[in-house]
């Protein structure tokens, strides 16, 4: 199956009502989604469970390769293997970068007993510059059953995730909030 022409924008808002909850809308598509539960922030913090608020561009597809066959997409790919982690310690030279951590290191281990990092959009939010404290790990996820807050996070259903990522490339602009 060939992808459609890849997206220009994609745009993220928060629900009339709900700040942990949102509508990401791209050329026709409406998908609901679930944000982090302070809402769209233009401060980000770490740790603050917003989700940033500004223009972004997606880096790369991070996948379980173990449990799902690679998705159509025009970003590059990397399967996500059980030394992945992402550094969210704001006082390491490593702050929210990916990292390679063995059996008792620390770091967000992007490999989970649970779907919700079963597909991950890395986006390049607090990366040039990176600055200390201003957050990390904020991608585009699957989502919790029951659409609950991320920790600043964008989070979907698994069909609407695939369709994106057939249509997500490395210009596509994801304007939040």
């Amino acid at each position: 199956m060939k992808s459609a022409s890849p997206l220009s924008t994609i745009r993220v808002l928060t629900a009339a009502g709900q700040r942990s909850r949102g509508w990401l809308t791209a050329a026709g598509l409406t998908i609901p989604v679930a944000l982090g539960r302070g809402g769209i922030l233009a401060n980000k913090r770490e740790g603050d469970g917003g989700t940033p608020r500004g223009t972004f561009r997606p880096l790369r597809l991070w996948w379980r390769a173990d449990r799902w066959p690679r998705p159509l997409t025009l970003l590059p790919v990397r399967p996500i293997t059980a030394e992945d982690a992402w550094c969210e310690d704001p006082t390491s030279r490593h702050y929210n970068r990916p990292l390679r951590r063995g059996a008792g290191e620390a770091g967000d281990r992007l490999q989970r007993a649970d779907h919700l990092y079963d597909f991950i959009i890395e986006i390049d939010h607090n990366t040039r510059p990176r600055i200390s404290g201003r957050g990390s790990a904020v991608f585009l996820h699957l989502a919790r059953d029951n659409f609950g807050p991320t920790a600043g996070c964008i989070a979907m259903t698994r069909p609407n995730l695939l369709r994106l990522l057939a249509r997500i490339g490395p210009r596509t602009k994801i304007v939040i909030g």
